[in-house]
C-alpha cells in the first residue's frame, strides 16, 4: 500500500472537481465579517475548490498556494474565469506571501499532513495583517471515527479496514494541541466549531461507487490496494440502502484565531 503521490499528474485533478457547499459558506459567514475582508489567501489550496469559493463570497483578491505543481496545474484550470484568483507555489512552512498583507487566511485539510503546527501557524501569523483572521479546519481523531451511515460514508472506510485506524488518527491532531499551538504562534480569540460539511450530492449509489474507485479527493483511500478497494466499495453498496439521493457528509472541527 502507498498514499497519494501529490506531484503525479495523474493526480492533478483529484482535487479540483468539486464546488463548495453551502453549508461550509454559511458556516464561515457565521464566524467572519466577510464583507470587511479584502484579500485573503488560501495555503494548501489542492485544485483551488476553496479558493474559488471566497472569491464567490465577495472577497476581492484571493491567492491560492500549494507545494504540488501538478495539482496547481488543475487549480489554474480549475479557477481560469476567475480574474481575482492567483495561484503560486509554496508551502505552509514557507509561503512566500507578504508580511502583514492579508486580511484572512484559509488552512483547510492541510495540517493533517505536517507534524510542526508551530512553524505552520507562526507564518500565517507573519502574513496575516493586525486583527487578520486565522480559519483552520481539519479532522481530529474523534471526527475520523463516526460510525458509518447512509451520510457518513467515510465511517465504513475504517470499520471495514481497521487498520486504517491508526494510519488516520496518527495523522490527526487533537483539538488540544491545535489550540496550544495557534496561542504559541501569537493568535488569540481562538473559537472552535463542529462542522457537518455537505462533501458531495449523488444521484445514484452508483455515482458514489464509481467516485470512491476513482479515489476522487480522499487520500485515505490510496493506502488500499484496488483489490480492497473493490471489496470496500462492494461493502458500502450493500450497506446503503438508498436508491436515490444520497447526501454525503464528512464531520470537521474548524478553528477561527485572530492575530
Amino acid at each position: 500500500m502507498v498514499g497519494i503521490d501529490f506531484h503525479n499528474k495523474k493526480n492533478r485533478n483529484t482535487y479540483s472537481s468539486r464546488s463548495a457547499d453551502f453549508s461550509w459558506i454559511n458556516a464561515i459567514k457565521e464566524l467572519l465579517p466577510i464583507e470587511n475582508i479584502s484579500i485573503a489567501a488560501d495555503i494548501g489550496c489542492g485544485g483551488g475548490i476553496y479558493t474559488k469559493a471566497l472569491s464567490d463570497m465577495g472577497i476581492l483578491s484571493v491567492t491560492g498556494v500549494d507545494f504540488s505543481e501538478a495539482i496547481l496545474d488543475g487549480a489554474r484550470e480549475n479557477g481560469k474565469e476567475y480574474t481575482n484568483i492567483m495561484f503560486k507555489q509554496g508551502n505552509a512552512y514557507c509561503s512566500g506571501l507578504t508580511s502583514s498583507r492579508y486580511d484572512l487566511l484559509l488552512e483547510r485539510a492541510l495540517i493533517h499532513h505536517l507534524d510542526d503546527l508551530h512553524q505552520c501557524f507562526k507564518e500565517a501569523n507573519r502574513i496575516l495583517k493586525d486583527k487578520g483572521y486565522l480559519i483552520v479546519q481539519d479532522r481530529t481523531p474523534e471526527d475520523c471515527l463516526v460510525k458509518g451511515s447512509e451520510s457518513h460514508i467515510r465511517g465504513y472506510f475504517f470499520e471495514q479496514f481497521p487498520e486504517l485506524i491508526e494510519k488516520e488518527t496518527r495523522r490527526r491532531h487533537s483539538s488540544q494541541v491545535v489550540v496550544e499551538a495557534l496561542k504559541e504562534a501569537g493568535f488569540r480569540d481562538i473559537q472552535e466549531v463542529t462542522l457537518w460539511e455537505t462533501r458531495k450530492v449523488y444521484e445514484t449509489k452508483e455515482q458514489l461507487q464509481t467516485d470512491l474507485l476513482e479515489r476522487t479527493g480522499r487520500s485515505i483511500l490510496h493506502e488500499l490496494t484496488d483489490k480492497e478497494l473493490l471489496e470496500l466499495v462492494r461493502v458500502i453498496g450493500h450497506s446503503i440502502s438508498a436508491n436515490s439521493t444520497i447526501v454525503e457528509k464528512d464531520r470537521w472541527t474548524i478553528w477561527k484565531a485572530v492575530k
